[in-house]
């Protein structure tokens, strides 16, 4: 079931799972032109009171749980108040910040957990993660000195110019400034991967400790399944646990654990209702991807050139994300022994990062 609120503050999406929980999908400006999904989520708890006493259950009865709090960037916290605040004049009762018991961060990226630095401050709710992100919410400032190393010596590697590489090293750490570390309160593998009528499903690979969230016939797939687009990849060279191997065996994963479910809901486009399908196109999507690098390695290139053929002219951030797609897929074959290197003996004379040339075998 779904209707819609219009207000003067925000409009809202509504669905109900087959139990009553009523979810509220609220729209959130992440970056300029860049829109996503944070979720309010009211279910009572059921009457055997699943959990241990480790989720500390909501006292009332019911959860309300905000699954991502969108990114804090420009005018997110904003449309995240002016969602709420046309969920309360829909309801008849207050439903801020401070009402919450729960906040579920799907995965560690910044358009999905920025917003934390400014909800943490304005709420009592218990923030969750799992253990995989936790650094990048805990640590942040650690993780992104060694991420950005991490990045540029990746785009040494793919074959970027200097000048190149610079501007998408300082866009990477532009966006994700504003951001403080913010204190979690509990891991979901801690929890047996289970909160009251919540389940979790680790599926890394989009980032390394991506969760899907099911309540009862409904599944909250962050970015780990999108509708019309095919979720980001980069390579595990930069963090462990991702890549494209570890994301199309989560894809499997997900499938059985996911039988039943009749509405999948992202943390951007449409709500999904035939989720196997899209599984199956997403698949298909990478298995395309691969066989087209296969064929361009016939000749021996960079990664930045598989990018540039595979993805054309793009610019701004854009670029940065082609290259690491293009990457994610040159590893993934480069780790099924698919790839060599042309230009070994010139990494072994040098110590510093150097391009490399990946050629078929």
């Amino acid at each position: 079931m779904e209707s819609h609120i219009v207000s003067k503050a925000q409009a809202v999406n509504i669905f109900r799972t087959s139990a009553g929980a009523e979810i509220f999908q609220i729209p959130v400006e992440v970056f300029p032109d860049f829109w996503g999904f944070v979720y309010l989520v009211l279910v009572q708890q059921a009457a055997d009171g699943l959990g241990d006493g480790r989720d500390a259950s909501p006292g009332d009865g019911e959860y309300r749980v905000l699954i991502d709090t969108g990114s804090g960037f420009g005018n997110c916290n904003q449309h995240l108040e002016n969602g709420l605040q046309a969920v309360s004049e829909h309801t008849g009762r207050s439903l801020q910040l401070s009402d919450l018991t729960h906040v579920f961060i799907t995965h560690g990226h910044i358009d999905h957990f920025g917003g934390l630095s400014y909800v943490r401050s304005r709420t009592p709710a218990r923030i969750g993660v799992h253990e995989l992100d936790l650094r990048n919410l805990t640590n942040y400032e650690e993780r992104l000195i060694l991420v950005s190393r991490r990045l540029d010596a990746f785009l040494i590697e793919a074959g970027v110019s200097p000048q190149r590489r610079h501007t998408l090293t300082d866009m990477y750490k532009l966006t994700k400034s504003l951001y403080r570390s913010v204190k979690v309160d509990f891991t979901y593998e801690a929890l047996g991967m289970r909160l009251g009528p919540f389940q979790m499903l680790h599926v890394p690979g989009h980032s390394a400790g991506h969760v899907v969230i099911r309540l009862h016939d409904v599944l909250f797939s962050g970015d780990h399944v999108l509708d019309r687009t095919s979720p980001h990849q980069s390579p595990e060279h930069l963090t462990l646990s991702t890549g494209l191997r570890h994301y199309l065996h989560s894809l499997e994963l997900l499938r059985p654990w996911a039988a039943g479910v009749r509405l999948t809901l992202g943390g951007h486009k449409d709500a999904m209702r035939d989720l196997p399908k899209r599984l199956d196109q997403i698949r298909a999507l990478h298995q395309d991807r691969l066989a087209q690098v296969t064929q361009l390695l016939e000749a021996p290139h960079t990664v930045s050139d598989v990018s540039h053929k595979l993805f054309g002219e793009v610019h701004g951030y854009n670029v940065l994300l082609a290259l690491e797609e293009a990457g994610a897929h040159v590893e993934y074959l480069y780790q099924l022994g698919k790839l060599g290197i042309n230009n070994l003996a010139e990494l072994e004379n040098n110590p510093n990062p150097t391009p490399i040339l990946y050629y078929r075998l």
